[in-house]
């Protein structure tokens, strides 16, 4: 589904965060799992900047892309990351994922050859605490065999208990229609629909009332 990507504002507090009428969709990954490029590639732009230096997102990243709202989030796991730094993102990224009402799903993005980790299980368990999807987008799947992609899919779908995994290649250029495919079926259609019916009962039980 390609579709212009344009930027809307950078933000970190919630009264900054932007006002539209679109469901958004956030980014997350480790360092060096491929985000920016995966964003890229998805979107067919270069809007998401690719650095030799990891972890260089600060802030929330807003960008109205096509049916949603898409968001670069800042990572975790930085290890050259000092304990201030942590201390004010961690704070900004629970925000976000918690009170956020537009925000629906949350794309994981991780090197399928990493071990599924406690940082992703308690990242998931808070994402979906709190009502929202997550899907886990696998990179550098180029950097291993065909038949090692399929054992380490599975691995991961088993220990995150995560059934939307797919398997991505950013210098290949696949899976990202799988990808995108989700999430505009699973994500943005089946709530648009959802609110669409919502008006309708709205709009019936006030002519009720009226009549």
């Amino acid at each position: 589904m390609a579709a212009k990507i344009s930027f809307i504002k950078s933000a970190v507090f919630k009264k900054d965060y932007p006002h539209h009428n679109k469901l958004e969709v956030a980014f997350m990954g480790r360092s060096n799992a491929g985000k920016s490029s995966l964003i890229n590639n998805l979107t067919k732009s270069k809007i998401a900047k690719v650095s030799q230096t990891p972890g260089k997102t600060r802030l929330l990243n807003f960008f109205d892309f096509s049916k949603y709202v898409l968001v670069d989030m800042p990572g975790y796991g930085y290890a050259s990351r000092s304990g201030s730094e942590i201390a004010e993102w961690q704070p900004m990224i629970e925000a976000y994922l918690a009170e956020r009402d537009s925000l629906v799903g949350l794309v994981l993005v991780m090197d399928i050859r990493r071990k599924w980790t406690k940082e992703e299980l308690v990242l998931v368990q808070f994402v979906h605490s709190h009502g929202r999807a997550v899907a886990i987008a696998l990179t550098k799947s180029d950097k291993i065999s065909k038949l090692e992609a399929q054992k380490f899919l599975a691995k991961h779908k088993k220990d995150s208990k995560v059934d939307a995994v797919f398997v991505i290649s950013n210098t290949k250029k696949i899976g990202y229609e799988h990808l995108e495919d989700y999430i505009y079926k699973y994500w943005i259609k089946d709530v648009e629909t959802e609110n669409v019916y919502e008006d309708e009962i709205d709009d019936h039980e006030s002519d009720e009332a009226e009549s």
